[in-house]
Formats: C-alpha cells, structure tokens, sequence
C-alpha cells in the first residue's frame, strides 16, 4: 500500500516514515512538499492508499486541494494532520470530505489507531471535538450525516438498531469481526454512548431510521 504524506517540513515528513510502516506491513511511503509535487504525486500513483494532507501547504493551500482532490479523485481518503486543531477547523475538513483530522500534537498511539480506523472504511473525530460535541458545544447530530458517519458505519448502526451481534453483522455485510468492531466502536464514540443498548436508545431518540428500515 501507498501512503503519499504531504508536508512542507521535511523533519514531520522523516519522523512519519517510521510510524507509518506500522500501519501495515508493506507500506510505501512517498512525499510531497507543496501543492503541486502533491498533485503531482496523487496523479502519478493511482494505486495510492492514502493521503496525508497538511493544511499549510505552500501553493493554494491544502484546504483549497481537499476540494480539488474530492472532486478528480472521489474515491482517494485522505486524512487532514495538522496543527491547525480548532473545531471550525475539524468541522470544515469534514465537510469537505476527508476522511478524518489528526492534530499534530495527537500520540503515535493515536494517530496508528486513526489510520487504520479510516482504512478499514472508519472515520476519525478527534477526541476534543468529540467531547466538545458531548458537552453540548456542538449542535446536538440528527442525522447519520450530522454524525460524520460513512456509509459502512451507517449499515453497521442499522443492524445494532435491530439487535444483531457483531457475528451477525460480519455475516449480513460479508466483514471480518476485528474489522466490525473498530466500526462499532467508532458509532458507539459518534453517538456519545457506552454500550450498544444506548446507541439504540439514541437512534429511536434521534429518529435516525424509519420503522421499516431499522
């Protein structure tokens, strides 16, 4: 698998290298230091796994490439890593279409945990924002969309409403278990809850699906 990290400081780019071998075995790691090497990089691998995109990329800036990027390449994941952590921030990225926003400051732990969540078809809210959405900072999701949930985790929060156990849901939708639980962890953390008889609390709360679908 191809990683493309994109980073105008060449020490985040080396000190990436080795943590992002752990992800997987066989990781490739390439490089991109600006707009246009990332353009390029993303055009010339069109096996790449993931993009890592930093924000304050010399060129248009990575924001404005998160929106070119989603637009030529729809099927590419990109995860924002930036320094830039405010919840207006988080919030755009995702609206955006990326696939999940580490903080620079975030652990090796974390940001292992991250990766391999969005690459098994996950995405990732960073804790903070998790806990502001929690305290009511937020507006309160009333939708799966709101919940920044993909279309995967939404099939898997279907089923939870139903009742069904992670052998079920591995059996319905064809999943490995390790891969159902790292879905279902990630809806129990969307849906602020701690166990699969809140989240189904939540979803009658939330009226997320219609009696016939749940």
């Amino acid at each position: 698998m191809k990683i493309l990290v994109a980073d105008d400081h060449a020490l985040i780019r080396e000190a990436l290298h080795h943590l992002l071998r752990q992800v997987d075995t066989g990781v490739t790691v390439l490089e991109a230091h600006d707009c246009q090497g990332t353009r390029d990089g993303v055009a010339m691998n069109p096996d790449l796994g993931l993009l890592l995109l930093d924000l304050k990329l010399p060129g248009i800036g990575g924001m404005a490439l998160l929106n070119e990027f989603r637009r030529d390449f729809p099927t590419l994941p990109i995860v924002v890593l930036s320094g830039m952590e405010d919840p207006g921030t988080v919030r755009e990225v995702l609206a955006r279409g990326a696939m999940g926003f580490i903080p620079k400051s975030a652990s090796n732990e974390v940001m292992l945990g991250a990766l391999r969540l969005v690459l098994s078809g996950g995405r990732y809210l960073p804790p903070a924002i998790l806990s502001e959405e929690g305290s009511g900072g937020l507006d309160a999701p009333q939708t799966a969309e709101a919940l920044h949930l993909t279309e995967r985790q939404y099939d898997v929060l279907r089923l939870i409403a139903q009742g069904k156990s992670n052998k079920l849901i591995c059996r319905e939708l064809g999943l490995a278990e390790p891969t159902v639980k790292i879905h279902v962890t990630a809806v129990l953390r969307a849906l602020k809850v701690a166990s699969r008889a809140e989240a189904i609390v939540a979803v009658n709360r939330l009226g997320l699906f219609p009696a016939s679908e749940a």
